[in-house]
């Protein structure tokens, strides 16, 4: 499991590398991508697509991955000019088809359906919009993995670590077990120091555009934001009773198990740049 789980962690970075060096269309593409298998996971977790023989997609599936086009479509033309206009069209629609087809769709559906696209669809279209949009854009996202999957694994090495030697502290016994606050700690931590590193190599080749601390800081703050994302995501999963979300990625699960964090570092990274300019 262990070999499995550091194979696919190695093959995902080399696509975030690929995706992100190629840009534009490609980059877009992408998150289009896994946007709609993550809404396809959340989907299937919610019972709002009905699995088994004889069953086909309902409306609200199929509306949902419409507006996940639509809004991939509205982004590369107008960046997040309308977006609030397209979350009012997208929640008019939903009600539409709860009307219409009542009573087929109950208001728990249209809500979680609604949930589940500003849940998995923008936050991870934050990642595209980190590279492209934003000046040094392509330095910049490269925060968003650190104070992701680096405080990810930060984490989880300082927690066997002090597990081992001084004893852990749990941070939610109930809800995640194996989380100490040691390791919270050690995550939060490696994020920064992943950040002055990663602020120390830019300015060694010329292209970082701001101090070294600040870089540290952003990693950390959204190092502390993305352990709450994964709890949450833990939290999902207990309530739906499921394991994972999928089995797209050996040793990780599916999509939204891998970018849990990830969900919310995005936003918070693509907003913290923007003050800092």
């Amino acid at each position: 499991m262990f070999w499995t789980r550091l194979l696919s962690g190695i093959l995902l970075i080399i696509l975030a590398v690929l995706t992100i060096r190629a840009g534009g269309i490609v980059c877009l593409a992408t998150m289009f991508l896994i946007s709609v298998i993550g809404l396809d996971e959340l989907f299937r977790a919610f019972g709002i697509r009905e699995t088994g023989a004889g069953k086909h997609r309902n409306a609200l599936e199929i509306a949902g991955y419409f507006f996940c086009a639509a809004y991939y479509a509205m982004l590369y033309l107008f960046g997040l000019k309308y977006v609030w206009l397209f979350a009012c069209v997208f929640l008019m629609a939903l009600l539409f088809l709860m009307v219409i087809a009542y009573p087929g769709y109950k208001a728990e559906k249209i809500a979680m359906t609604f949930f589940s696209f500003f849940y998995a669809v923008v936050p991870i279209s934050f990642i595209y919009l980190t590279a492209e949009t934003l000046q040094h854009g392509k330095i910049l996202v490269w925060l968003i993995f650190f104070c992701s999957w680096g405080a990810d694994t930060c984490a989880y090495c300082v927690g066997m670590l002090t597990g081992k030697t001084i004893g852990n502290h749990k941070m939610t016994p109930k809800l995640s077990p194996k989380k100490s606050i040691e390791g919270a700690a050690g995550g939060i931590i490696g994020a920064f120091l992943l950040g002055l590193l990663y602020a120390a190599v830019v300015n060694r080749i010329g292209e970082a555009a701001h101090p070294s601390l600040m870089y540290g800081l952003i990693c950390a703050a959204g190092a502390f934001v993305s352990m709450f994302g994964d709890l949450a995501a833990s939290a999902i999963k207990r309530e739906y009773g499921i394991k994972d979300y999928g089995k797209l990625i050996p040793g990780h699960g599916g999509i939204m198990d891998r970018f849990d964090s990830v969900i919310i570092t995005a936003p918070i990274i693509y907003y913290l740049a923007l003050l800092i300019r």
